[in-house]
């Protein structure tokens, strides 16, 4: 008990107190992540944020870690660190691992399954509905989510690692690149069908218009150097300079208003390829123009631009050829017209306003002349009637999505553990007495091996109470509990059992690696191995070790993290159950070893070397009752019951310690069985005298 409570006050001493988050890296970490001709620019802000440059040295996206803007903890309780690359359309470019702790990638299935599967992230954008795992159901082909594939044996890592990217990529996409929409965007309904006029389009307010006369224009430039640079204005102080009409002609309903039959057509040719792109048509009258003559055709136009909610909306040409419709105003068939396309997926809404910027050019000087501009505005909406904007589809909550994938092995977990906390439960003794007992336990055992341990990968670990202990220390969020419901709920039934029954719920009956033992315990008696007797003085000594092996780890987390990964393979639980022994030979060997020496030591390292059987025992202090029934001749005169425990969990006195108790039910069997139990035996014999007697 000194142990045990020596042990509660380390753990509760060290967790109190809050830790630093982590700092981004700096440029001699990040830049060899960098493939060329890519480059790592300035650093943007103080969460690690920097620029990414192309070989010409323009921006061409950002470059950031995930841990300083989402540090969420892995199944280690470490985070997981990711190197994150977006181009500026919101599409990634790469992600890679920079650092985790994750025990099952450091040295269970080595960390190449876990770069494989940042490699699924390149070339989609984040407005895709990305998730880990695979489509169910017949619409799986047809669904808008985009899966990725996981890892086997590594779920909950994987699906921690995905938020985490999720998270800190969203939080850079709100922050630095707000023109990117992280939603599907508005695009035209199809099937929407509405017969309109030019007069229609104008009077509903379909269509802007900008007029700019020439006094308008000198005003802009009064005072400046090209005050008197455009005679023809001067002369003209009240004729157009600017008649500038842009119309949405996204909509087929409106398109089919405007443009003639040909280019109908040939625009709806252009919208089957190009999916994602809103065209808008600019008509120009007056003397302005709408391109410079040194534009190229689909490309830029250098005298427009637009922005809505102050970003910038990326327009180019869609080159195609115009034919107006011929209703539409003789005036509007000699202007100059231009089709412009933008990616609706970069945050481009039509329904909502936007303004087009027409730049208003003159020149000063000959040779060398100086350009001045001003902005010509104009502004545009598009009525939500001709759009359909689709229902955002929303991936289930991480733990959702973990409980569905695994739900076939939830019910047959769920549906043996209650059968199992039934057969221990109201029917104990009837189990303990049953004539295949032995059996019975021995299957109930296999399945714990096959089906919980190898199939299920349920085998609990010390790692899961050291994850927890660091993200209290770190203030961190337990949510990487959920990813793994599984094993959740086997900590859930070992918790269950800590208040009726004390540790030996899972240490007898719910340890796949303790199952393994007993079966090695079995086949060494019927080798007829020599058995290896401990000595009472050393079991009491060497069943503290334990608890000295757990202090060990705790203190590794604050004093030598890195490590902790390492000493938690004082477990061989990775290398016999999450791998099937196919690890390096050393794991192998010690994992084995232990196995052997289970043949001649019965379960050793269950009774004297497991860190996770120590907080069993110490999660046991919660014990509401002395389950075991006793008699007042247990321990004087009877040693039966102490003679037989194999885990020596039995005092002098005749007292179960149930910190040392494995459920393994003997003492339960013996103590109903009137046949062993020596008082039992004894009140028998001195009761046929009585009824001989009588009998006469």
């Amino acid at each position: 008990m000194p142990v045990l409570t020596f042990c509660l006050s380390l753990i509760v001493l060290l967790c109190q107190g809050l830790a630093a988050f982590a700092a981004p890296s700096g440029r001699d970490v990040l830049e060899p992540y960098i493939v060329p001709p890519m480059s790592l620019g300035a650093q943007l802000n103080d969460e690690g944020v920097w620029q990414l440059l192309n070989s010409g040295g323009a921006e061409a996206g950002y470059v950031f870690e995930t841990e300083p803007m989402a540090p969420l903890p892995g199944f280690s309780g470490a985070t997981i660190n990711m190197l994150v690359v977006l181009d500026l359309d919101g599409r990634f470019l790469d992600v890679k691992l920079i650092s985790h702790n994750e025990p099952i990638f450091v040295s269970g299935l080595g960390e190449a399954p876990f770069h494989k599967f940042f490699e699924q992230y390149r070339g989609h954008s984040i407005s895709d509905s990305l998730v880990v795992g695979s489509p169910y159901g017949s619409g799986g082909d047809g669904s808008a989510l985009v899966y990725l594939d996981g890892v086997t044996k590594a779920t909950a890592s994987v699906r921690i690692a995905h938020e985490s990217i999720l998270a800190a990529t969203l939080k850079v996409a709100r922050e630095k690149m707000n023109g990117v929409a992280t939603s599907p965007p508005a695009y035209p309904d199809p099937d929407y069908a509405e017969e309109l006029t030019w007069a229609d389009l104008v009077d509903q307010g379909l269509v802007a218009r900008r007029t700019v006369t020439n006094a308008e224009m000198n005003a802009a430039f009064a005072d400046t150097i090209w005050e008197y640079d455009d005679p023809e204005g001067q002369a003209d102080p009240d004729g157009t300079y600017l008649d500038l009409w842009v119309v949405d002609i996204g909509p087929p309903s409106i398109a089919r208003a405007v443009l003639s039959g040909g280019t109908f057509d040939e625009l709806q040719d252009f919208m089957v390829i190009s999916t994602t792109d809103e065209p808008v048509l600019v008509i120009e009258t007056a003397r302005h123009g709408l391109v410079t003559e040194d534009f190229v055709r689909n490309t830029s136009p250098d005298l427009i631009s637009a922005e809505q909610g102050g970003f910038p909306i990326a327009f180019r040409d869609a080159d195609i050829f115009i034919q107006l419709h011929p209703d539409l105003p003789e005036a509007l068939h000699d202007g100059a017209a231009l089709i412009l396309r933008t990616d609706r997926r970069l945050g481009f809404d039509p329904t909502s306003e936007w303004t087009l910027k027409v730049k208003g050019l003159r020149e000063h000087g000959v040779f060398q002349p100086e350009i001045g501009s001003v902005s010509l505005d104009t502004t545009l909406s598009t009525d939500e009637r001709f759009f359909i904007r689709p229902e955002v589809i929303r991936p289930r909550a991480p733990w959702v999505d973990a409980i569905w994938n695994r739900s076939t092995d939830l019910i047959v977990l769920g549906g043996f553990l209650v059968a199992l906390l039934f057969l221990l439960g109201p029917q104990m003794n009837r189990l303990a007495g049953h004539r295949l007992f032995t059996p019975i336990r021995l299957s109930i055992l296999a399945v714990m091996t096959a089906f919980v341990g190898w199939w299920g990968q349920g085998q609990l670990s010390i790692a899961t109470p050291l994850a927890v202990i660091r993200t209290v220390w770190d203030g961190g969020s337990f949510a990487f509990l959920l990813y793994d419901p599984f094993s959740l709920l086997l900590w859930a039934v070992a918790i269950v059992g800590f208040v009726v029954w004390g540790r030996g719920l899972f240490c007898g009956w719910l340890c796949p690696f303790g199952a393994l033992q007993e079966f090695a315990h079995h086949l060494g008696r019927l080798l007829r191995l020599p058995q290896i007797a401990v000595s009472e003085a050393w079991d009491t000594r060497l069943k503290g070790l334990k608890y000295v092996v757990v202090a060990a780890l705790v203190a590794l987390i604050f004093t030598a993290p890195a490590r902790l990964d390492t000493a938690i393979e004082v477990e061989p639980f990775k290398t016999a159950i999450t791998t099937f022994f196919i690890r390096e030979w050393y794991y192998v060997a010690y994992a084995v070893g232990l196995l052997l020496l289970s043949m001649v030591l019965f379960k050793g390292f269950c009774r004297y070397v497991c860190p996770l059987g120590a907080v069993m025992a110490i999660g046991g202090l919660i014990r509401g009752r002395d389950w075991i029934a006793r008699r007042s001749e247990c321990g004087s005169p009877c040693q039966l019951c102490k003679v037989k425990c194999a885990y020596g969990a039995i005092k002098k006195s005749g007292e179960i310690q149930y910190s040392e108790c494995f459920q393994c039910l003997d003492c339960v069997t013996i103590h109903d069985d009137a046949r062993q139990c020596v008082p039992l035996v004894l009140a028998a014999k001195n009761r046929r005298p009585l009824r001989a007697v009588a009998a006469e």
